[in-house]
């Protein structure tokens, strides 16, 4: 996870350094910077997992693994940083359609200073910039009032984002923090029918770690709605 925080800087080094830039860019790539640390802080409890489960046992013997498989049946940390590879993927479509539209836009913009001056050299220029405007550094802005597929596309890759941090709190509560909801556990099986106790210790950080991971979500979530709601009133009905 810690190499996963290294590599991440030039990459977002990259994204702010980027020539093509659209509203509200930079809070996105904030938030992923943000989940990313709090995803790395709240797995730390949870990396040595197995050793502080434990059960009325002498030793770690082949009942307290089973009792161990029982118990944590469903996927944990691979699980969010599935997910949090989703984010990513999500937030990154936005950026493939922006270099798509600067790679349009570089090329009207050849044809137009080829062409002939007059008339078709005006509308090919006026063409060029119809989905974005460039800025004093000569950086390309997407102008979102001039293009309402590129505001719907701009909506869908928010609307994804919500989905994978909805789906994201849904195993944060229903799977993951059941499983640490009681301080001791009954387990048998076939294997060791002997009924056992068994405890998990730190229990209270990892119970934290999963609910500061569900308010950064749930926090994500709000922001993403209400900035929907902003985009389709401002830019599709002109509020």
């Amino acid at each position: 996870m810690a190499a996963l925080v290294t590599g991440l800087i030039p990459i977002l080094r990259t994204a702010v350094e980027s020539t093509t830039t659209y509203k509200f860019r930079s809070m996105w790539f904030g938030m992923l910077c943000i989940r990313l640390v709090i995803l790395f802080l709240a797995e730390l409890p949870f990396t040595k997992l197995e050793a502080d489960f434990s059960c009325n046992s002498t030793s770690k013997d082949i009942c307290t693994s089973a009792c161990f498989n029982r118990h944590f049946h469903k996927p944990m940390m691979m699980a969010w940083n599935y997910l949090y590879i989703l984010v990513v993927i999500s937030t990154l479509l936005m950026e493939l359609l922006t270099a798509h539209l600067r790679s349009v836009a570089l090329k009207r913009s050849s044809k137009s200073a080829a062409a002939a001056a007059g008339m078709e050299g005006a509308e090919l220029q006026a063409e060029a910039t119809a989905a974005a405007i460039t800025d004093g550094r000569g950086k390309m802005v997407l102008d979102f009032h001039r293009q309402r597929g590129v505001v719907g596309f701009y909506i869908l890759s928010i609307a994804l984002r919500i989905v994978v941090e909805a789906w994201f709190m849904y195993i944060l509560l229903f799977w993951n923090l059941p499983a640490l909801s009681s301080s001791a556990y009954e387990c048998s099986s076939n294997l060791c029918p002997q009924l056992r106790l068994c405890v998990v210790r730190a229990a209270p950080e990892k119970r934290m770690s999963i609910y500061a991971l569900a308010s950064i979500s749930s926090m994500v979530i709000v922001i993403s709605l209400l900035f929907c709601f902003y985009a389709i009133a401002h830019y599709l009905c002109n509020f």
